[in-house]
């Protein structure tokens, strides 16, 4: 069988392809990512000119600042409606469940609340009933040369009557996200 010069040529040029491709894969997770960066004034972030919008963004920044961050669990119903719908698997659906998720199981005490929030925000998107947050969460991975890497976290919720109705995020099973 008599191979043609292209057919040749392939049969080198893959090899060299493979090493290229291989390289690039070992290399550059190490290197080509941006951190992701918090902005320097997130309370800004959960305004807008737009009264509708801005009450929604502002009943989502007392969850994070007064429920999530300081604790305050006892104010739950100023902000989540009793039938609060949850797509964490971690929490049951229901205002109740999550309070007790956070109370009991993580066992989460209350603190003072701050004056300025202490969460690192990247962004804050409001769109209809919706508001999505996203935060610079931290892996940790020692095989990586500043031992671990930055991505982003979310969280979205639905806002009814100045109340969270539903709320979304990536969490998996029995995962906990370090924050930064």
């Amino acid at each position: 069988m008599r191979l043609l010069e292209s057919d040749i040529g392939n049969q080198m040029r893959a090899p060299f392809l493979t090493t290229v491709f291989v390289c690039l894969t070992i290399v550059l997770p190490a290197i080509a990512q941006e951190p992701v960066v918090p902005a320097k004034d997130p309370e800004h972030l959960f305004t807008s000119p737009d009264p509708r919008l801005h009450a929604n963004k502002q009943v989502v920044y007392h969850i994070i600042r007064d429920l999530l961050e300081a604790g305050h669990w006892e104010m739950a119903d100023q902000f989540l409606s009793e039938d609060y719908i949850q797509h964490n698997p971690n929490a049951a659906s229901g205002r109740e469940s999550v309070v007790t998720y956070f109370t009991k199981v993580l066992k989460v005490e209350p603190k003072e609340i701050p004056a300025k929030m202490r969460m690192k925000i990247t962004s804050v998107t409001a769109e209809g009933d919706l508001v999505v947050v996203t935060y610079p969460r931290l892996v940790k991975d020692a095989a990586l040369p500043k031992g671990g890497y930055t991505t982003t976290w979310f969280d979205m919720w639905k806002i009814v009557d100045g109340k969270a109705v539903e709320h979304w995020d990536p969490a998996l099973l029995n995962e906990a996200p370090d924050l930064q």
